[in-house]
């Protein structure tokens, strides 16, 4: 107990020495913007002058640079491209700082350390020139150890956040661009002065082997000698403040870099990283004289895991594994830069593991430190992306040198990390692809401590349907023999839920990802706009508000947001439930959990862009179908009559740590009120890991349902948190339709003349004879600013308490049931109209915010008048959601809640028609 005691008071000491040898330069500096280049010409380097900023810091941060001139009262592209920067400078900056160096540095290494900065860098002290660095990923780090000696120098920064290569495509590549995070200028990080003896220790390699219980470690030696030098050599594994084992070793130094191996057994009982279970080593290492005098020590921590690819299946410590992801795209609104300290990474990493999700993919960028130490101590599975999305990967040959470089800088920084699982080359790359299989090789060579793949997808001709030569997994959105996700399905398929893509990944030789599924579209939430409190403001969200408010909508933009949202809630559920019923998909991943306010305002996500709630679907919901363990049924539709059976398969995905022993799978069917119509329990079974668990068959009559009616279907596992649920609807499979007094037609001609009548008028005019949009089921595809073409809408949005639908069961937003109704019509576009709220409206995309109807009612001349754009004429045996609704619409015509307080001219009711 002593010895243990005395070992962590030296550590502690050690530590304390240590930090010592650290200046931090964080405070005031000075700044001068050299937008004319004419800093270095004019020997700025010698001068400390300017206005104050903080550093680390960002010149947005102070408020310097171009402020922002958009006019929020015009709808354009300009301004609903992306978050606004308030101030905006591109271009060389200088900062100055006075520095005092004590005088126990005398004869020490002074390293100057900038963990992050865009994108190059040079450096002077007292007007000497001392080195300059790149890097979007990496600290920049300069040797001054000959240029500050004890006393005052003047230190200087010359920083150029310019294009320094072409490495994206109109800048869009996350490491570098104003979509996400902003072109920045500053440090952010740590920014400090390190004083080392000029024997030291440099880096450290973790290169763990989880079979073995062994990590052999790569120690880099400097010596800033003359002449060689002997010394003492030390390595320590500790977990927790418990010493695990311990290597000393004499070392004899040559000057300059040199490396040397050790490799320490952990004993049988160590245990392994993943995410259950995220365990983690330390390992010091100290240098000492021969006389055993403290010269250096460096610390870094590494965790026990296997990742490989076993055929079509990822292993993670050779137990299957299946990657429920998001991106990450540098999305940080208030500082248009990522969190640099812990506490901001655990706000993302806690809402991520919060709805169910393992994994994180960092499109087109690294993240720094902090996100690693995270993700780490979670037991968080990374996809590290070089800062790269490129169509001519390959052809400029400085730009090759740079992502050779930096590639190495990322995998020496990072690469101990066991959260760092995944390494791809970049975002959907076109080009040369014989030069990205080199690259791919030779970082597979210097680094086996992760899976790699050339490109996070790619639309190159020829490519991106299956894995390329020498990827350890493949990540597609379709493979040669057809889709992986819903964007390919769910508008030209009636909706099937016993749909998976085994076909499309049959004979696939390396676990495949799912690439960017999602993307529907959310309603801007408005009330978001006072949140932006940072250096971006919302012009894109405060240019919708305006838009609503001059067609007096505003009204509407929470129940927008809602049903939008909610609809995009259930789509993504299909899609993560088809890749979880899927043998040969290993993962997907989300584009995206939370919004990305770039690229047209893609508001794509459940939660916002700060990771907050917007009250769409809660975390314990989403974990339903997001989570280690996924209960799952397959049935052949959304809608039946009530002469049919339904039917479904059961199953269970099971991700977890290992066999869910005794599992009790039991099987409840409830209607509206929540009244258990039908209970299956099957009997205790053992659930092996993977998604193979079949649990059995039900069989339910519908005959006793006698109106319609929505009912849910619960699966669980009894006595654990495990269930998930889906909705079905049911309809008589006979109905007596009474016209009373309703006349209905599909003629413009005959419904005005009716309604000189003074008759109640069912109104369903060919789809051919109307003006409006084609109905598409799925809402806006990303952003209908970025994709302007697209024939876009959001949803439906009604009162489903309206009398009008009262035989017609309905949430007010979009669901399965609509699927067929909206296919077969066309959205009336209505802003030539008096003021209405239609019995069913239609939500337009965010960029035109047109008013729109499916279903709307009015008094023309004598008559009264419901109209309506959805099929309710042709096929009605097979269509027993349209043949309900044209039902509801009859018995709510015949009755004395028909009263239509709208009222419409014959000419008005014509500029509806072609």
């Amino acid at each position: 107990m002593m010895r243990t005691f005395l070992g962590c008071l030296f550590l502690f000491f050690t530590a304390q020495v240590y930090a010592q040898q650290d200046i931090s330069l964080a405070g005031t500096w000075q700044v001068r913007l050299d937008k004319e280049d004419r800093g270095i010409e004019e020997q700025w380097f010698g001068k400390d002058e300017g206005r104050t900023v903080k550093l680390p810091g960002t010149l947005d941060d102070a408020g310097i640079g171009d402020p922002t001139k958009l006019d929020t009262n015009v709808m354009n592209k300009e301004v609903m491209l992306m978050l606004s920067r308030k101030h905006s400078y591109i271009g060389a900056a200088w900062y100055s700082k006075r520095v005092v160096i004590p005088a126990g540095w005398n004869n020490k290494m002074i390293r100057l350390y900038l963990e992050r900065v865009i994108w190059s860098t040079r450096v002077w002290v007292d007007g000497k020139e001392a080195g300059t660095e790149e890097s979007l990923s990496t600290p920049h780090v300069f040797e001054l150890g000959s240029y500050l000696t004890p006393g005052a120098h003047l230190l200087t920064i010359r920083i150029d956040n310019r294009k320094q290569h072409d490495i994206s495509v109109r800048d869009m590549a996350h490491a570098y661009t104003d979509g996400t995070q902003i072109i920045w200028n500053g440090v952010i990080g740590a920014i400090k002065l390190s004083a080392r003896d000029r024997l030291s220790v440099g880096t450290v390699q973790t290169y763990p082997d989880a079979l073995q219980k062994r990590v052999a470690l790569k120690i880099t030696l400097k010596n800033h000698h003359a002449g060689t030098q002997k010394a003492l050599l030390k390595a320590a594994v500790f977990q927790g403040n418990k010493q695990v084992v311990t290597r000393n070793m004499p070392v004899t130094i040559v000057p300059g870099a040199s490396v040397n191996e050790i490799e320490l057994f952990l004993g049988n009982t160590a245990k392994l990283w993943d995410e259950f279970d995220p365990q983690l080593y330390r390992v010091a290492v100290t240098l000492q004289t021969t006389g055993g005098k403290l010269l250096d020590r460096n610390e870094t921590r590494f965790g026990l895991r296997t990742i490989a690819g076993d055929q079509q299946t990822l292993r993670i410590n050779g137990r299957p594994a299946f990657l429920r992801g998001t991106l990450e795209c540098n999305i940080f609104p208030l500082t248009g830069h990522p969190p640099m300290t812990r506490e901001g990474w655990l706000k993302v990493f806690c809402a991520a593991k919060s709805y169910g999700l393992n994994h994180l993919r960092f499109h087109s960028w690294c993240p720094p430190e902090a996100a690693f130490e995270v993700a780490d101590s979670m037991g968080f599975y990374l996809q590290v992306e070089l800062p790269f999305w490129n169509l001519h990967a390959g052809e400029d040959a400085a730009a090759n040198q740079f992502l050779e470089k930096e590639a190495e800088r990322i995998s020496e920084a990072y690469g101990n990390h066991p959260s760092f699982c995944l390494w791809s080359l970049g975002n959907e790359l076109q080009g040369d692809f014989n030069w990205l299989h080199r690259l791919l090789t030779q970082l597979k060579q210097k680094d086996k401590r992760h899976l790699y793949t050339t490109t996070t997808f790619t639309f190159q001709k020829d490519h991106g349907r299956w894995p390329e030569p020498g990827d350890d997994f493949f990540i597609t959105q379709y493979t040669k023999k057809g889709w992986v996700r819903g964007q390919g399905v769910f508008n030209d398929h009636k909706p099937d839920f016993s749909t998976d893509y085994t076909e499309a990944v049959e004979g696939a030789s390396v676990p495949l990802i799912t690439h960017e599924i999602g993307q529907y579209s959310v309603y801007p939430n408005l009330r978001e706009i006072r949140k932006y409190t940072g250096v971006l403001d919302p012009l894109n969200f405060k240019a919708v508000r305006n838009d609503l408010r001059k067609k007096n909508m505003l009204q509407l933009a929470d129940s927008f947001t809602l049903a939008s949202g909610i609809f995009a809630a259930q789509l993504y559920k299909e899609e993560m439930e088809r890749a979880l019923k899927t043998k040969g998909i290993s993962g997907y991943q989300l584009l995206d959990l939370h919004d990305f306010p770039g690229q047209g305002t893609a508001l794509v996500g459940i939660l916002d862009a700060f990771w907050d709630s917007k009250q769409l679907v809660r975390p314990e919901a989403h974990r339903m179908y997001s989570s280690a363990v996924v209960p799952l049924i397959r049935f052949n539709k959304a809608a039946y009559k009530n002469d049919e059976v339904f039917s479904l398969t059961a199953a269970v995905a099971n991700f977890s740590g290992g066999t869910l022993k005794r599992a009790w799978p039991q099987l409840l069917i409830k209607d509206r009120s929540g009244k258990i119509l039908f209970k299956k329990d099957w009997p205790a079974a053992d659930l092996p890991v993977g998604n193979g668990s079949y649990i059995g068959e039900a069989r339910f009559a519908l005959n006793a349902i006698r109106e319609a009616g929505m009912l849910t279907i619960e699966l669980s596992l009894r006595g654990t948190p495990y269930k998930n649920e889906w909705r079905i609807w049911v309809y008589p499979a006979t109905i007596e339709e009474h016209a009373g007094n309703v006349r209905f037609t599909r003629s413009f001609a005959e419904a005005l003349r009716l309604l000189e009548e003074g008759r109640n008028v069912l109104f369903n005019p060919d789809t051919a004879e109307l003006k409006g949009v084609n109905g598409r089921f799925a809402p806006v595809f990303w952003s209908p600013v970025h994709f302007p073409d697209q024939p876009g809408t959001m949803g439906i949005l009604c009162n489903p308490r309206h009398p009008a639908l009262q035989h017609f069961p309905t949430a007010f937003h979009s669901d399965w049931q609509w699927w067929d109704l909206i296919t077969y019509s066309k959205t009336m576009i209505i802003d030539s109209l008096p003021a209405m709220t239609p019995v069913v409206r239609v939500i337009d995309n965010f960029f035109k915010n047109r008013k729109m109807a499916n279903v709307l009612e009015a008094r023309v001349g004598k008559g009264k008048l419901l109209m309506t754009s959805v099929n309710i004429t042709n096929a009605l045996d097979q269509r027993p959601e349209a043949r309900q609704l044209r039902y509801s619409f009859i018995r709510y015509m015949n009755s004395a809640q028909f009263m239509p307080e709208t009222v419409l001219t014959r000419e008005q009711l014509l500029l509806l028609k072609k």
